[in-house]
């Protein structure tokens, strides 16, 4: 295939996945907005005035910047993994396996259209917070960079989940029992210079704490993990899990019958 050809089956790839979770935006960008507006309001505004302040700022300020991540990696995650697995049951995975399309340029846009969905929804759920906390944004640089590497490392790992789910139950394993609370554990609701010093370092295994901080410091210009090594392990994690996505989707392992 030529350039140009791989293009427009790219396009083609990308425009239907925003097509499909923008047709029914009422249930894939909305409820998320409505989820972290009532993080906001229980414990931005009724915790939070208990607590006072962590990490120098008033504790809305604090964990706003990890509730904008929050619903970033659920949406990314989510759209990918549904995507995908409604196109292997549907068996229209195998019209562009079949073709001459390279299963990269179907990977890539499967990734991007979940990419996608997660910045759009953490645009939606930044201006709901400025209704709640004065947003200042200290780093443009490193807020975009680590919101867009984080949504499509995680929307990798939808793919992946995509691959290996023969049900419909499947799809909601990883999101429950790991995606759920690694990120709960990630830093959002809190500094981890608050915990002790063992559960301070097992914290440190939580890959989600990166990403949390990481955003937080563009924003806040505060952080409890070293920023470049944080960016050094997220861009590991993307290739390392893109080059095993890709080797699923030449095998065939999930997919073909």
């Amino acid at each position: 295939m030529s350039w140009q050809e791989k293009w427009i089956a790219f396009k083609t790839i990308l425009n239907r996945e925003i097509r499909r979770y923008m047709r029914i935006w009422l249930q894939t960008l909305i409820p998320p907005a409505i989820t972290t507006g009532l993080y906001f309001v229980i414990f931005g505004n009724l915790i939070g005035s208990r607590i006072g302040e962590m990490g120098g700022y008033d504790y809305m300020q604090f964990i706003v910047p990890g509730l904008i991540m929050m619903a970033v990696i659920t949406n990314s995650y989510a759209n990918v993994v549904a995507s995908f697995y409604n196109t292997k049951f549907q068996r229209h995975i195998e019209e562009m396996l079949v073709s001459p399309l390279p299963n990269y340029i179907i990977l890539t846009g499967y990734i991007l259209g979940g990419v996608s969905r997660g910045i759009i929804v953490g645009i939606i759920v930044t201006i709901m917070s400025l209704f709640f906390s004065d947003l200042v944004v200290e780093n443009i640089l490193i807020t975009i960079t680590v919101v867009f590497l984080t949504a499509v490392l995680f929307s990798i790992f939808g793919f992946i989940n995509a691959v290996f789910a023969n049900s419909f139950d499947d799809i909601s394993i990883v999101p429950t029992f790991i995606l759920t609370p690694l990120t709960y554990l990630g830093g959002v609701f809190y500094s981890i210079n608050l915990l002790p010093e063992f559960w301070r370092s097992v914290s440190m295994a939580n890959p989600i704490l990166y990403m949390v901080n990481t955003f937080r410091y563009g924003i806040l210009g505060v952080s409890d993990i070293d920023i470049t090594w944080a960016f050094v392990a997220i861009i590991i994690f993307i290739v390392g899990f893109y080059m095993y996505a890709l080797h699923l989707l030449n095998s065939g392992r999930g997919i073909r019958s």
